[in-house]
């Protein structure tokens, strides 16, 4: 092989690599440029129960915005509907929460039906009963004879002052789960 023929071909691998180096930078500047553009995903819940497993997307979810030094605005805010998931009594409601819920402040409120009168109780659960960062909570949903879990909502709350001036919580964001309906079959 010629001097001239090995000095064409180093140059056409060096113009190669260039060409490479340069697609690979436009690659990234066109991924980094639309993950940045991507829009928001709020969070999701996946629930599970007698065999079946449903996303949760949030009932309502608000952005926060800090005001000042001290105060909380809520706003953009979005509604979505409540997620419908049989579960018998006896068979546990289990949820599978993200790191964004986990890692948070949440609060639980759980719905039971009691027998009889279409009357309900309500049993309230926190992230402080649980390990930090527990990702799965296990709901029973028959904790005691004839009452039969019939909805769950988990929520992030944010410190409020209501009409009275006193302090108190309002969720941002909840994430609700119809799992019976009140009067409906007793089993046991």
């Amino acid at each position: 092989m010629s001097g001239a023929s090995r000095g064409r071909g180093r140059l056409i691998a060096a113009l190669v690599g260039v060409g490479l180096l340069a697609l690979v930078a436009v690659v990234a500047g066109v991924v980094t440029i639309a993950v940045r553009d991507a829009p928001q995903h709020d969070p999701e819940i996946t629930a599970y129960a007698y065999g079946t497993a449903v996303t949760v997307a949030p009932y309502q979810y608000c952005d926060l915005r800090l005001i000042g030094e001290d105060r909380l605005d809520m706003s953009d805010c979005r509604q979505n509907r409540v997620v419908d998931l049989e579960t018998p009594p006896g068979y546990p409601l289990q949820l599978s929460l993200p790191s964004e819920i986990a890692d948070a402040p949440w609060q639980g409120l759980l719905v039971y039906a009691l027998p009889g009168d279409n009357e309900i109780l309500t049993q309230e659960i926190y992230h402080s009963d649980y390990a930090p960062g527990t990702l799965a909570l296990t709901i029973d949903s028959q904790p005691a004879p004839g009452l039969r879990l019939i909805g769950v909502e988990i929520q992030l709350p944010v410190p409020a002052i209501d009409e009275t001036g006193r302090e108190t919580t309002v969720p941002h964001a909840s994430w609700s789960i119809r799992t019976g309906t009140l009067g409906g079959d007793e089993q046991q």
